[in-house]
C-alpha cells in the first residue's frame, strides 16, 4: 500500500499546489479585478514563457538532430527511469533499497509526464 501511495502522491502535487495558490489568492485578493488586469496578467505570463523559451534555445547554429535530441532528452531519460524500475521486478536478490529508490523515481517520472498534464486537462473550462 505504501509503494502505491509513493507512486500516486507525486501526481497529486500539481493539484495541491493549485489548491494552495487558490486559497492564497482568495485571502490576498490577488485575482484580476477587471478585463485590463486580466489582460496584463496574460501578457506577463506570455513574457515569462518567452523568457523561458529563450533560455532553452541553444546558442549558435547546431545541427537538427542535436536540437531534436536536446529537446527530447527529458522524455528519453524518463523512459530509462521507467525501464530500470520495471527491470527491478525481474532481477532476483536485488537490494530492496535500490528497488524502492527505482520505483520512487518512476513515480516522479509519472508525475512529470502525466500528473501536470492530466490536471490541466481536468481543469480546462
Amino acid at each position: 500500500m505504501t509503494s502505491l501511495m509513493s507512486l500516486l502522491l507525486p501526481s497529486l502535487v500539481p493539484v495541491a499546489s493549485d489548491a494552495i495558490r487558490g486559497i492564497v489568492s482568495k485571502f490576498t485578493g490577488v485575482n484580476p479585478q477587471n478585463a485590463e488586469e486580466a489582460a496584463k496578467l496574460i501578457q506577463a505570463e506570455t513574457e515569462k514563457l518567452k523568457a523561458l523559451a529563450e533560455l532553452d534555445r541553444p546558442a549558435g547554429n547546431i545541427s537538427q538532430w542535436v536540437s531534436d535530441l536536446r529537446a527530447s532528452f527529458r522524455y528519453i531519460m524518463a523512459g530509462v527511469v521507467i525501464v530500470v524500475a520495471c527491470i527491478t521486478l525481474f532481477v532476483p536478490n536485488l537490494n530492496p533499497d535500490f528497488v524502492e529508490m527505482a520505483w520512487q523515481g518512476a513515480g516522479s517520472v509519472y508525475a512529470f509526464i502525466f500528473g501536470d498534464r492530466m490536471y490541466s486537462y481536468i481543469r480546462r473550462k
